[in-house]
C-alpha cells in the first residue's frame, strides 16, 4: 500500500511539475509593442509632379516610348504628390551615388525615429536588451546596428541582429525573431528598426520592368519598442497573438520573380517578372493555410468545411457561390496589407474578400508615403490609428510580401483604444481621397501621348 501511495505521489508531482513548467513557458511568450515611430522626411524631399518630371527628363537613356510608359504607370500607381525621395535624387546627383549619401539617408531615418521613440516612452537606450536592424540594400563596416549602439551608447551585452536582403517583409521577420528571443530572455526590451536605402539604388536605365520600382519606392522607415514584461502590459499598444512565416524560394519561378540585376547597359535595379503576382498569390495561400486555423473561430472553420464539402458534391464551382469563401473578418477587424502598389492591393482585396473600407488604410498609406518597403505596414497601421478605428480587443492582421519569395503574416490584439496621429498629423483630415489616380502628371505631361508628325 505504501509503495502504491509513493508511486501515486510521484505521478502527481510529475503532473504538477509539467503544468507549472507549461504555465511558466506561456508567461514568457508574451510580446508587446509599447510604441512605434514612422519617419517623415523634410518638405524639401518631396517628389511632386515638377520634381519627378525633371528627374525623368534628365535621364538621357529614356525616349518617347519610355516617357509614355512612365506617364501611364505614374498616373495609375496610386502614388500621390506628397511622397519623399532621397536627398541625392532631389539634388540631381543620382548618376553618381556615394556611400556617404546612403549612410546619411539611413542616419536621418534611424536616428530620427529612435530619438522620438525613446522620448515618447521614457525608456533609456541603456535599457535595451535586443536590437534588430533591417535594411536590405546596403551594408557597411562597422554595421548599421553598430552605428546605433555607438550613437546611443548602449550596453556591451546587448544582443544584436542585422537583417539584410529580406525585402519588404523584413519588419515582420524581425518581430518573429524578437518573439522567439523573448522565450529565452526574460523581462527584456527590444528595438526593431526597419528602413531601406534608396540613394545608391535608384535605377537609371530604360528597362520597363526595372523602372517600376522608381515609381513605387519612396523614402521611409520606422522604429518599434517591444517587451515581454508583464508589468508593462497595461502600457502596451499591441500584443502579438500569432506569427507565421512562409518561404517559397525552392520554386525557381518564385525565386526569380523579383531580383536585383544589371541590365544590358550595366545599370543595377530590381527586375520584376510577369510571374510575380502568381508567386505572391501562392505564398499568401501557403501562409494562410497555417495562420487561418489559429486566428479564426471554430464556428467559421466548421462552416467553411461544410460549405466546401457541399460544393464538392454539387456542380456549383463558381467562386461567388454563397458562403464559399472563408470570412476572415470573423477573426480579425482590421487589415494592414503591404502597400506595394495599386495592383497588389487590388489583388489582395479580391482574394481575401475585403471591401474598400478594409483596404482604405493601405491605399491611403501608398498614396501619401508610397511603398516604404519593410516600414510600409506601420504607415498603414498609423493611418488606422489616426482615424481612431483601433479599439481595445480588436485584432489586426498584417500581411507582408518580400523577394525570395516570402509571405510573413502576424496577428495583433489591441490592448487599449489608440488614437495617436503619428506621421499623419498634418493631413489626416484630408483623407481618404476620392481617387488615388495622379492626374497632375497627365495634365502636365499628357503631350507625350499626342501623335508625332515627323517631317
Amino acid at each position: 500500500m505504501e509503495l502504491f501511495m509513493t508511486i501515486c505521489l510521484i505521478f502527481l508531482y510529475c503532473i504538477v511539475f509539467f503544468i507549472c513548467k507549461l504555465f511558466l513557458q506561456m508567461r514568457n511568450q508574451y510580446c508587446y509593442i509599447l510604441a512605434y515611430e514612422c519617419y517623415k522626411a523634410p518638405e524639401d524631399r518631396k517628389l511632386d509632379t515638377e520634381t519627378c518630371g525633371k528627374l525623368i527628363m534628365r535621364n538621357k537613356n529614356l525616349g518617347l516610348e519610355q516617357y509614355r510608359f512612365l506617364l501611364q504607370a505614374m498616373v495609375n500607381a496610386g502614388i500621390g504628390e506628397e511622397t519623399y525621395g532621397p536627398r541625392n535624387v532631389i539634388a540631381g546627383t543620382e548618376e553618381s551615388p556615394t556611400l556617404s549619401d546612403a549612410l546619411s539617408e539611413i542616419d536621418d531615418i534611424v536616428f530620427g525615429t529612435l530619438d522620438k521613440l525613446f522620448a515618447k516612452t521614457g525608456v533609456s537606450p541603456s535599457e535595451i536588451d535586443i536590437l534588430v536592424v533591417t535594411v536590405s540594400m546596403i551594408t557597411s563596416a562597422p554595421s548599421l546596428p553598430a552605428r546605433v549602439i555607438n550613437r546611443y551608447k548602449m550596453r556591451e551585452d546587448i544582443k544584436v541582429f542585422n537583417l539584410s536582403g529580406m525585402g519588404c517583409s523584413a519588419s515582420v521577420i524581425a518581430v518573429d525573431l524578437v518573439q522567439n528571443l523573448f522565450k529565452t530572455y526574460k523581462n527584456a526590451f527590444a528595438v526593431i528598426v526597419s528602413s531601406e536605402s534608396l540613394s545608391p539604388n535608384w535605377y537609371r536605365g530604360k528597362e520597363r520592368s526595372m523602372m517600376l520600382p522608381n515609381i513605387l519606392f519612396r523614402l521611409g522607415g520606422c522604429s518599434l519598442l517591444l517587451t515581454n514584461k508583464r508589468a508593462l502590459k497595461h502600457q502596451a499598444m499591441l500584443k502579438l497573438k500569432h506569427s507565421v512565416r512562409i518561404h517559397a524560394g525552392s520554386s525557381d519561378e518564385a525565386y526569380e520573380s523579383c531580383t536585383r540585376i544589371e541590365d544590358a547597359q550595366g545599370y543595377c535595379g530590381f527586375f520584376l517578372t510577369k510571374n510575380l503576382p502568381k508567386a505572391a498569390a501562392k505564398a499568401v495561400t501557403m501562409n494562410l493555410r497555417v495562420l487561418v486555423p489559429k486566428m479564426l473561430p471554430l464556428r467559421e472553420l466548421v462552416r467553411y468545411a461544410v460549405v466546401s464539402y457541399w460544393r464538392s458534391k454539387s456542380k456549383t464551382s463558381a467562386p461567388e457561390a454563397a458562403g464559399a469563401a472563408l470570412n476572415l473578418k470573423s477573426g480579425v477587424e482590421h487589415f494592414c496589407i503591404h502597400p506595394g502598389g495599386r495592383a497588389v492591393i487590388d489583388a489582395m482585396g479580391r482574394s481575401l474578400g475585403l471591401n474598400e473600407y478594409d483596404l482604405e488604410p493601405t491605399r491611403m498609406a501608398l498614396h501619401r508615403f508610397g511603398n516604404t518597403s519593410a516600414a510600409g505596414l506601420w504607415y498603414v497601421l498609423s493611418y488606422t490609428e489616426a482615424k481612431k478605428r483601433l479599439k481595445k480587443g480588436d485584432r489586426i492582421l498584417m500581411i507582408s510580401l518580400g523577394a525570395g519569395f516570402k509571405c510573413n503574416n502576424c496577428v495583433w490584439e489591441v490592448m487599449r483604444d489608440l488614437e495617436d496621429v503619428n506621421v499623419w498629423e498634418d493631413c489626416i483630415g484630408l483623407y481618404p481621397v476620392k481617387s488615388t489616380a495622379n492626374t497632375s502628371f497627365l495634365e502636365k505631361y499628357g503631350w507625350v501621348n499626342e501623335p508625332r508628325h515627323d517631317k
